[in-house]
């Protein structure tokens, strides 16, 4: 939650050295305050739904093996396994892929 709030605060202070002019308006900088604040409410919101229904999906029927059978299928029809070593090394070398993961 504090990394958030400092990417926030590092973005309003990059807004404000933009402004051309020596007055500011405090309701326009109370607006992008409110703006980024939304912006990241409903981001985190967003990602916190996909997490439970992800959740509720994986957990719904443990004993269910039909993913195996279809992943078999999917592979023997030609489609690339994400597990390769060589995709697995493109994706360690992702920057979007690991800034999203929070390890850039």
């Amino acid at each position: 939650m504090g990394y958030i709030f400092k990417k926030l605060a590092q973005k309003l202070v990059q807004e404000r050295e933009k402004q051309t002019s020596l007055a500011t308006n405090p309701i326009e900088d109370k607006n992008v305050f409110l703006n980024k604040m939304t912006h990241s409410a409903l981001n985190l919101y967003e990602r916190k739904c996909d997490v439970k229904n992800f959740s509720k999906l994986v957990l719904s029927d443990p004993e269910n093996e039909s993913h195996n059978r279809i992943m078999d299928e999917l592979f023997a029809s030609g489609v690339k396994d994400p597990f390769e070593e060589s995709k697995l090394m493109q994706l360690s070398d992702n920057k979007r892929f690991l800034r999203e993961l929070g390890l850039d």
